[in-house]
């Protein structure tokens, strides 16, 4: 392995630091967004277990059509 390549010419001193921090803040704040949404879900999913949802029933074949559309 080329050993100037992880130097970067005496800047890496400076640049990998960078790096890492940068790759630990970006995963901490992953974690806690992830965790923060499981919480959420939690919550939504207790207050809103059963969803009230009404069925509609359609008529079959056209016989409904023709008694909404005729006029008496």
């Amino acid at each position: 392995m080329n050993l100037n390549f992880l130097i970067l010419n005496g800047y890496g001193l400076f640049v990998w630091p960078a790096f890492i921090f940068t790759f630990i803040s970006c995963l901490y704040l992953y974690i806690k967004t992830r965790a923060e949404l499981h919480r959420q879900e939690k919550i939504f999913l207790l207050e809103f277990k059963e969803l009230q949802t009404n069925k509609i029933e359609f008529p079959k074949g056209k016989k409904g059509t023709r008694e909404a559309l005729s006029v008496n």
